[in-house]
Parts: C-alpha cells; structure tokens; sequence
C-alpha cells in the first residue's frame, strides 16, 4: 500500500483526530489561563483597592474573602456609602490598593513587630527615634569643618 492510495483511505480520519486533539489541547490551555487570572485577582483584590463592579460602579473595597466567594464583599462607593456585592460581581481589580498591605507583607510586618517588642522587653532597644538618631549624628558631620580636610585652592 503506498502513501497515495494511505492518505485518501485514512485521511479525513487522521485530519479529524488531530483537530479534536488541537481542540482539546486549546481548551485545556485557555481554562489554566482563566483560572491564573482568577488566582491574581483574588491575590489584588485586598482592602483598599480600587475595583470595577459588573454594573459600571467603581468602588474601594473594604472587605473580601477569597477563600468563601460566596461570602458577599463590602464595597465603599463614596465616603460612608458601603454596600454588599456578590463577590463575583467585581469584574476587574483598576488600582491595586497602593496604600494597602498584603497578606504576606502584614504577616512579615506581624513578625517583625514581635521581634521589636521583644526588643524593648530585654531593653535592647529604647526606641526607634533613637535608632535613626544616632545613625543621622554620624552623618551630620561635616568634613569640611575638620582640621586639615579642606582643599587649598
């Protein structure tokens, strides 16, 4: 049998399983690219970031969870003016909140906070304004004002 004769018995059947594969394959592809969109937006959806509702509203929110979507989020549509959406309802993330903090740097902020308290505990440390006092004392000096620094022009 030779390829001519392969190619119009079996072809219309080759050409066929590879476009379902091709199908296959580009579906698959398209929900993992969906479901990382939906993993960054609940990671910038945080308070204090700016959003889009499905309505047209823009809002800040003031509390969402990722974990339970059905658990509806509060939005801040004007000062004092909250209101219950579905979370689903948020369509994009327009400003991630720039002045918000992430789980991770809170954690990491937490942290560091226990260290510093614990700090003070041992009197290791007596406050943060002393801290930058004395690293600020040694840049203040001027070594122009020393004995034999300056240049003889």
């Amino acid at each position: 049998m030779d390829f001519a004769t392969f190619l119009s018995n079996y072809g219309l059947i080759i050409l066929l399983v590879v476009l379902l594969v091709f199908m296959f394959w580009s579906s698959r592809r398209r929900m993992q690219k969906q479901k990382a969109e939906q993993e960054q937006k609940a990671r910038q959806t945080v308070p204090g970031s700016e959003v889009l509702l499905q309505g047209g509203l823009y809002g800040t929110i003031v509390s969402y969870d990722a974990d339970n979507l059905d658990q509806p989020a509060i939005v801040e549509l004007a000062p004092g003016v909250e209101i219950k959406v579905h979370s689903q309802a948020i369509l994009r993330v327009v400003n991630p909140g720039e002045h918000s903090v992430t789980e991770d740097e809170y954690l990491a902020a937490e942290e560091s906070h226990a260290e510093y308290a614990e700090g003070v505990a041992n009197g290791d440390i007596t406050s943060i304004s002393d801290d930058q006092g004395t690293a600020a004392g040694k840049d203040k000096t001027d070594p122009d004002t020393e004995a034999g620094t300056k240049s003889q022009g």
